[in-house]
């Protein structure tokens, strides 16, 4: 009875610290939300937490987001899904491919084996960006200022480079779980390896890939700093549109809150359509 009881116990302590975490880590978006439905005093009369008891909602920071600054919203949520998407879409595929790389041939660069090239290149993803950002801005003026700065295809270069190594380094321990025979009985039947990768391997993998692409879309719709530098009007995308709206109109929290809250919903929508294959991706099948 004691073994049970302390269980029991552990159990409990176990479920109240993960709830607490849970509400220290969901009350920001809870807050964002309601505010978005504040009217002005209510925001800056003191705290108020529970509509229709603290505070009666409203809709009219909503259909002005949807009305009167539609042509200056739209634009950057536009821009940050395409550009989100496809990047993320290239860094998951060529990922996949040079994971599949490390995991089923031998490579040696003088001293460095396949184990060192993967650190390396997972160490790119932990170098500071603001160390390339001047350069790459350099780089893009000189290549071709007009496809490259303020454009869809410079900031699409740019996002699935940084999310290369994630899906990379993500990639390799799925594909290291995969036995080579299957691979090996394909090859017996004339299988070529372009053939195995795209027919055999991706489909095997196709949780652990839904995980590596919202990861890098998560990244890349999230990113601020390479977007700033990089881009003024044309690619601009959601992150600068909501940084704007401090410096444009002072802290007009109502806006700042709806516009913040319909930039949290994509991914919370992607991530709810994926969830079967998110949560068998990120567990990798022993063998």
């Amino acid at each position: 009875m004691k073994g049970a009881g302390k269980e029991r116990l552990v159990l409990i302590v176990t479920y109240i610290l993960l709830i607490s975490w849970a509400i220290v880590v969901l009350f920001p978006l809870y807050w964002t939300i309601i505010t978005s439905f504040k009217e002005k005093l209510d925001v800056f009369m003191g705290p108020k937490y529970l509509p229709w008891i603290d505070f009666e909602p409203v809709l009219k920071w909503w259909k002005r987001l949807f009305t009167v600054e539609r042509s200056e919203v739209l634009p950057p949520f536009k821009n940050s899904i395409n550009i989100a998407t496809v990047s993320s879409f290239i860094a998951m595929l060529f990922g996949t491919m040079a994971a599949y790389a490390l995991t089923r041939f031998r490579f040696k660069l003088g001293r460095l084996g396949n184990q060192d090239i993967l650190v390396w290149i997972v160490s790119q993803r932990m170098m500071p960006p603001i160390v390339t950002l001047l350069a790459l801005f350099l780089m893009f003026k000189v290549v071709s200022e007009k496809y490259l700065l303020d454009s869809w295809l410079g900031m699409i270069l740019v996002y699935s480079s940084f999310n290369l190594p994630i899906a990379v380094w993500v990639m390799r321990n799925f594909l290291s779980q995969i036995p080579i025979s299957i691979e090996e009985a394909a090859m017996v039947d004339g299988a070529s390896r372009f053939q195995i990768f795209f027919k055999i391997v991706l489909p095997l993998t196709l949780p652990s890939l839904t995980a590596t692409f919202l990861l890098c879309f998560i990244f890349a719709w999230n990113e601020f700093l390479f977007a700033l530098i990089l881009t003024f009007s044309d690619a601009r995308t959601v992150p600068i549109l909501i940084a704007s709206q401090h410096f444009q109109r002072g802290p007009q929290w109502w806006d700042i809150s709806a516009l913040s809250t319909l930039a949290i919903a994509p991914v919370i929508i992607i991530a709810l359509m994926l969830q079967r294959y998110l949560v068998r991706g990120l567990i990798p099948v022993s063998k």
